[in-house]
């Protein structure tokens, strides 16, 4: 997508606002996540916040709740993304070279900052590719390259990486490790503990960023069709099509007791099902923004953050969100003590959310816009 900032009103050319707004909207949660508001609302004996909480939370290992999909939109936003900016930069009068370098680059720093996320938490080098930067370094170089092939070659291509990985699971012949939907049991286990070289490591596998390509490669298709000259009822019918399609293949996979939905080894149903979902989002945002024209200023407020995606995410994982709350949580115990222990870390969690928020609103307001 181009870099030139968005207003409120009307859309600038080449632009879709809703893809925008749904990249934006997906990282403001993420945000969210760092303040520690939604464990807040997860521990909360009311019984409404404590329900939000929990869907504000990965599912323990078999079935699905929204924040399983936050993963999924921000992959799939990534591919959506990519025919805009590569028609945006033949615009420009750059060659296919020196686009084909950027993609290149690109891919090399998401990756870089990726494991430099894991390094300065772990305080030495750690080789993984649970994190989103990591894995989109594979998953948008992937989509990136077969990105002209054909829809049919780019949907085999899809479907058949998520078989192979399916397959790999459940013939995986080492002993302790060939139980494929059993936590720490399974293929993933097995490569997490040899590229990490200790005997347990993380839940969430490394080996996701294979089948997750498929994400970012339905984003380019969908990005596709949103540039193209079909009228908005043919987008909007493709898109539910393929968004029901995928959904229902995922649950039936699911409900035949075929392959069990995981997020954390991101099984092939949990691929299709959150695909289904991810994909009848970006419907519902394109009918209500671009098509019925609703929702703009109120997107406008996303769309700040979306414009500094990449970097409001590492700011956050590198300490910022800790940093603004050192900040903000002196007042709120001063201003709100009185209603007890909770309000203050929810008020100040608020208020740290507030100011990720604020910092994205000033690059944006200053036309600064922090890309790879």
């Amino acid at each position: 997508m181009s870099s030139e900032p968005i207003s409120a009103s009307p859309r600038l050319p080449g632009r879709i606002t809703s893809v925008d707004f749904f990249r934006g909207f997906t990282m403001f949660l993420l945000a969210g996540e760092a303040t520690h508001l939604f464990s807040l609302l997860m521990r909360s004996d009311n019984a409404v916040f404590h329900f939000i909480g929990t869907q504000l939370d990965h599912h323990e290992w078999h079935g699905l709740h929204f924040w399983d999909l936050i993963q999924p939109f921000f992959m799939f936003i990534v591919g959506v993304a990519i025919p805009f900016a590569v028609a945006n930069r033949l615009r420009k009068g750059q060659s296919q070279r020196t686009i084909n370098l950027h993609a290149y680059k690109r891919a090399f720093l998401l990756l870089f900052f990726g494991w430099a996320l894991y390094f300065i938490q772990a305080d030495r080098l750690v080789f993984r590719f649970q994190n989103v930067l990591a894995q989109l370094s594979v998953t948008y170089i992937v989509a990136y390259l077969i990105r002209n092939k054909s829809f049919r070659f780019q949907i085999i291509f899809s479907l058949t990486i998520l078989l192979l990985i399916d397959l790999a699971y459940r013939f995986f012949p080492v002993e302790g490790f060939n139980h494929p939907w059993v936590n720490y049991e399974n293929l993933g286990a097995w490569f997490n503990n040899k590229i990490e070289g200790v005997e347990k490591a993380s839940e969430w596998a490394t080996l996701n960023f294979v089948s997750t390509t498929a994400h970012t490669v339905w984003g380019v298709l969908c990005g596709k069709l949103l540039m193209s000259e079909k009228t908005h009822t043919y987008k909007l019918r493709a898109l539910a099509i393929a968004g029901v399609t995928a959904l229902a293949a995922g649950y039936a996979l699911d409900l035949l007791n075929i392959t069990p939905i995981i997020k954390k080894i991101a099984t092939s149903s949990f691929v299709l099902a959150s695909g289904g979902w991810t994909i009848l989002a970006l419907a519902f945002c394109y009918w209500l923004i671009d098509v019925k024209k609703q929702f703009k200023k109120g997107s406008w407020f996303f769309i700040v953050v979306g414009m500094n995606s990449i970097f409001i995410y590492i700011f956050f994982h590198i300490g910022g969100a800790d940093f603004i709350r050192t900040i903000i949580q002196p007042f709120v115990k001063l201003l709100f003590s009185w209603g007890g222990e909770t309000t203050v870390r929810m008020l100040t969690s608020l208020g740290v959310w507030a100011g990720l928020w604020y910092l994205c609103y000033w690059l944006y307001k200053h036309n600064l816009f922090i890309k790879i």
